[in-house]
């Protein structure tokens, strides 16, 4: 049997538990290279997924705490939206994916890991980027360093 070690993902483990709105409080902090806060909008603002299926996996969040999409403003939804697509465009150009799977979780029972605060998920797709792992062992691997993916991506907004 083949082992994988993450020792880095250790400190994320033993770490104690963050409590509040994420999505609030990483774009309050002026540390956005730390929190992996991409592109900043007027209404809406690009993290990478601390979590992600693959690299790259991006949200796109409104400032505004609101659990449900109804409650976007015109304006909030308007960019929203556009804030998906230039997401999308970052991606293609930076990291090539061959597809996306872009998508909202509204409520726990529809997976919303942060079902609080509505957000719009990203994430690239490349042929064969699903294994084994998963199936077999309930293991994701994920084959890129956050802070790398962060740093790629980041480039080519400036």
């Amino acid at each position: 049997m083949e082992q994988i070690w993450a020792p880095w993902r250790i400190e994320y483990i033993e770490r104690p538990k963050e409590s509040g709105c994420i999505l609030c409080q990483k774009p309050k902090e002026d540390n956005d290279e730390a929190n992996f806060i991409l592109y900043r909008g007027q209404n809406n603002f690009i993290i990478l997924n601390a979590f992600p299926y693959t690299p790259g996996h991006l949200m796109v969040a409104p400032y505004r705490h609101i659990a449900n999409l109804q409650e976007l403003t015109d304006d909030e939804g308007k960019e929203h939206l556009d804030i998906v697509k230039k997401a999308v465009k970052l991606l293609t150009e930076a990291l090539k994916p061959a597809g996306f799977n872009i998508g909202l979780n509204i409520g726990k029972i529809a997976g919303a890991g942060i079902e609080c605060h509505i957000h719009t998920h990203i994430v690239p797709r490349w042929q064969g980027d699903v294994n084994f792992m998963p199936v077999l062992s309930n293991t994701r691997v994920i084959s890129e360093a956050l802070a790398a993916t962060y740093e790629k991506l980041k480039a080519r907004l400036t």
